[in-house]
């Protein structure tokens, strides 16, 4: 019915042709003087669209089920990615499988690679390999398995509801999605079943064996749900009821791949150019492997056709048990010959994107902006939280910075610029940096708690807690930095005197094994490496000994009188202090790390 509806619409609706079918299907008599047993629309539309909808539910529930039953395992498998295109091929095949939608893992490329957690390059061979994995879904379709749609919810039901192992649970979610995905499926057979007799809906479909007309309706009712298996699913009841030929069905399967992309491209927008790349290249992908097989259809249903088994029976009995599982197969044929066709050449393809969306010169500027957040993925914990460490991964790099810089000043005479921004003075940069890391402190941790609002395990309610207290010690180091050490260069050349060359080595070497800590601190978190972080914490231990030896030094010299050393003698133990102060923060954020590691 949905797609005898938009048939209408590529059609033209102001056609005297479907304004007279309009009018037949509101009456039962049929335009031969024959009667037929009345059509009940009002019935037939609400159960389309209400076995639609629990279709697409099911799939969702599915989808959720299998997520949780993965865990931060999904994250690890797409992070373990090497340049062999092959296995990332493998890999977007499996992913696609368990989360049961070659979009949904297209819109987790997409996020991947805004987070800076692979590259555009890595991710081509996922794509094609989604591709492939998608094809599952129709084959689950068409085995039929719609008379047992109640017993999986039952089952599905009962695990979810009695079980106390959150993995049972899980496994009961997907159980039931099954189950409701199926049912779905039934009411929407079952209620198509009267128009298998209703002559014109059946002149109508024969429109459809116009390749052209089923394309774009295949991508039109696709992009429209944004689920190609809803069309794939669609497809199987009319072809199980001997409405539509395998030639009639392989267009509207080509059409799904072409619309599957809007959810991409929709998941693309306001990212960086990068995650871009990988909308575009699935749109190329889809689009080429479509062109490459149009004009071939032909030869496509017969070669699906040989493969495929037959059934003994005749006419529409015939189509009607045999054409199901040839789409299906069909469905998979294509995507796998694409894919094995495509693999090849990703790096022209990669090349040719790049051509496409070339690198942009501008600059994120001096204003804060998120790098890496991104709200559509609060529902999917596993990758929500990869983002969020990869924004407060930003974080460190902006305290790197500040850090660098804020010793410059201590020792010139002249108002030193900014590196990055010559317009800027160095204080004035520390300060913009602030701002930014007050910026991303702020909207990581309402991040971190609309994460915190969604079914998570142990594992990611701990991670979210400990995040939360990182991205607070980090603030206070950016405070340390721009509300102490900053003023404290003002102080120091109102003195008018200069450290000692003593004095200057001890500040520059406690101030380079500082920066050392931060170095190991990125190494720590963005790997969530255990022994870098046990190494900030032995190394703080010995960097507060090494404090009081300087700091011993230091009085030593004043007690000798030295000019130099008692002119600067408070800006000397302040700035030692507030260096030793960022340190314990430091050790701080490397113990929660270790805390979130053994968890």
């Amino acid at each position: 019915m949905l797609i005898y509806i938009i048939t209408l619409f590529i059609n033209g609706i102001t056609s005297m042709k479907y304004f007279s079918l309009l009018i037949i299907m509101t009456t039962p008599i049929l335009a031969n003087g024959f009667e037929t047993t009345p059509i009940h629309w009002g019935v037939l539309v609400m159960g389309l669209f209400g076995g639609l909808a629990l279709f697409l539910y099911g799939m969702e529930k599915m989808s959720s089920g299998m997520k949780k039953v993965a865990g931060s395992r999904m994250r690890n498998i797409l992070s373990l990615l090497t340049n062999n295109r092959f296995i990332a091929l493998l890999v977007g095949a499996f992913v696609t499988m368990v989360v049961q939608s070659s979009s949904a893992t297209t819109v987790m490329l997409v996020s991947f690679v805004q987070a800076q957690l692979m590259t555009y390059v890595q991710s081509i061979g996922i794509i094609l390999g989604a591709n492939i994995g998608s094809t599952v879904t129709a084959q689950l379709i068409a085995l039929k398995l719609t008379d047992y749609a109640l017993l999986m919810i039952a089952a599905g039901f009962a695990l979810t509801i009695f079980s106390k192992k959150d993995s049972y649970k899980y496994l009961g979610e997907v159980i039931l999605g099954f189950g409701i995905l199926f049912f779905g499926m039934k009411l929407m057979s079952d209620t198509m079943e009267p128009l298998r007799d209703y002559q014109p809906f059946i002149e109508s479909i024969k429109g459809l064996d116009n390749p052209v007309i089923g394309l774009l309706i295949g991508a039109g009712f696709t992009a429209l749900i944004q689920s190609s298996a809803a069309l794939i699913g669609i497809v199987i009841v009319l072809s199980q009821h001997g409405l539509l030929t395998l030639e009639a069905g392989i267009p509207l399967i080509f059409g799904a791949n072409i619309g599957t992309c809007i959810t991409a491209w929709l998941a693309s927008i306001g990212t960086a150019r990068e995650a871009k790349r990988v909308a575009l290249a699935h749109i190329l992908f889809n689009i080429s492997g479509v062109l490459l097989f149009f004009f071939f259809i032909p030869y496509l249903a017969e070669f699906v056709r040989w493969i495929s088994p037959t059934v003994q029976a005749s006419g529409l009995e015939k189509l009607a048990a045999e054409t199901p599982r040839q789409i299906a197969n069909a469905h998979t044929i294509f995507n796998v010959f694409v894919g094995l066709a495509f693999l090849p050449f990703t790096h022209v393809l990669a090349k040719y994107v790049y051509k496409l969306l070339p690198e942009k010169e501008t600059e994120k500027g001096v204003r804060p902006v998120l790098w890496h957040l991104d709200k559509d993925q609060i529902h999917h914990p596993s990758i929500a939280l990869d983002l969020a460490q990869s924004e407060i991964l930003t974080m460190v790099k902006l305290i790197r910075k500040m850090l660098k810089a804020s010793i410059k000043q201590f020792f010139s005479d002249k108002t030193l610029p900014d590196k990055k921004y010559p317009e800027l003075t160095l204080a004035e940069g520390i300060h913009m940096r602030e701002d930014k890391i007050d910026f991303l402190e702020d909207k990581v941790t309402q991040y971190l708690f609309e994460i915190g609002r969604q079914e998570l395990n142990d594992k990611q309610a701990g991670e979210i807690y400990a995040m939360t207290s990182i991205v607070k010690d980090l603030e206070s180091i950016g405070d340390v930095i721009d509300k102490n050490i900053v003023p404290l260069m003002r102080k120091k050349r109102r003195t008018k005197y200069d450290f000692t060359s003593e004095g200057k080595e001890e500040l520059i070497a406690f101030h380079i094994k500082v920066m050392k800590q931060v170095s190991r601190l990125t190494d720590a978190f963005s790997e969530r490496n255990l022994d870098m972080a046990n190494k900030i914490i032995h190394k703080d231990i010995k960097y507060r000994d090494l404090e009081s030896d300087y700091r011993k030094h230091h009085m030593e010299r004043v007690q000798q009188e030295l000019s130099k050393s008692v002119a600067t003698h408070e800006v000397h133990l302040e700035l030692m202090d507030l260096l030793k102060q960022i340190n314990v923060y430091l050790a701080n954020i490397a113990k929660t790390i270790t805390r979130m590691k053994s968890n």
